[in-house]
């Protein structure tokens, strides 16, 4: 995690246990088994309907009204503007569908026990390949171990001034980020790859961007560089949220989903010096890791 102005942050950890806890907000209602679904999202001032709707006519009243446009329409030969479609979609629709999908994949119950907020922040994420190509993470495409295996790249728009925390969680962490210098934050704890054991199907693995009120002192919860031992490295954002509620709140999303590939088999042995087991049908273990790698 990483904590600091507007900016990005964040420490990385590829295999902690499933959050858990409830979270109180002093001016909400507590949630959890009462109220599973409680708002804790960014303020955000509400957009009439009635004046969506007329902005709305308008842009259909000047399509219709565009003779080259039509015609280029008839024809096939209309361009959309891809980037201009996202941008609007992001502003307006995007972080309700994104919320959706969240809810979908258990994301809000499994980190805030029910608990649910709206990605008001676009926040994206995209890891470097050594071809010059990006693998870019949305909300639960796939991404492999071997594709993650380095830190990636966050980026957010922030006021000057603001102050952030990035975690990524199973679970990695930067506070303090100043706007979204990401290099100015406090790290936590240091990244380390996706490792989910053999047979265990697809692991999630989610980066959650929360903006501060002021800056937070999270010295007791940062780990040494590097930490390479399990126990030390697991920490709960649940827990970590339910300390500094009063100072944070949930603003921008963005998760992957990965399963065992060739490289976990590295970071498990050259890194954690561990033997995973190997599971098999029903999640019966059926060999140490090691022994399943020929090691």
């Amino acid at each position: 995690m990483v904590t600091g102005p507007s900016g990005a942050g964040g420490a990385q950890h590829g295999g902690a246990p499933a959050e858990r806890g409830a979270v109180r907000r002093p001016e909400r209602a507590a949630f959890g088994t009462a109220e599973p679904k409680t708002d804790i999202s960014l303020p955000r001032e509400k957009l009439l309907r009635a004046k969506e709707f007329k902005a709305r006519k308008k842009i259909l009243r000047e399509i219709r009204q565009n003779a080259e446009m039509e015609r280029a329409a008839r024809l096939r030969t209309a361009l959309i503007p891809l980037d201009e479609v996202r941008a609007e979609w992001e502003k307006s629709s995007g972080p309700f569908h994104k919320q959706r999908v969240a809810e979908h994949c258990a994301v809000f119950r499994d980190l805030f026990r029910g608990a649910t907020f709206t990605p008001w922040v676009t926040l994206r994420v995209e890891y470097s390949q050594e071809d010059e190509h990006v693998v870019p993470v949305y909300y639960g495409n796939m991404v492999t171990p071997s594709e993650a295996s380095s830190p990636p790249a966050v980026s957010y728009e922030a006021d000057k001034g603001s102050l952030w925390t990035l975690l990524l969680t199973n679970p990695d962490r930067v506070t303090n980020i100043p706007g979204n210098d990401m290099q100015s934050g406090k790290e936590i704890c240091h990244y380390l790859p996706p490792f989910p054991a053999m047979g265990t199907g697809y692991h999630r693995f989610i980066f959650l961007l929360f903006k501060q009120d002021h800056r937070i002192d999270s010295s007791e919860d940062v780990r040494p560089t590097p930490c390479h031992r399990l126990k030390l490295r697991t920490l709960s954002s649940f827990d970590l949220y339910r300390k500094h509620e009063d100072a944070m709140t949930p603003a921008g999303l963005a998760f992957q989903q990965c399963q065992w590939d060739s490289c976990v088999s590295w970071v498990s042995h050259q890194l954690l010096s561990e033997k995973w087991p190997v599971r098999g049908a029903g999640g019966a273990v059926t060999q140490p890791w090691g022994e399943a790698q020929g090691r």
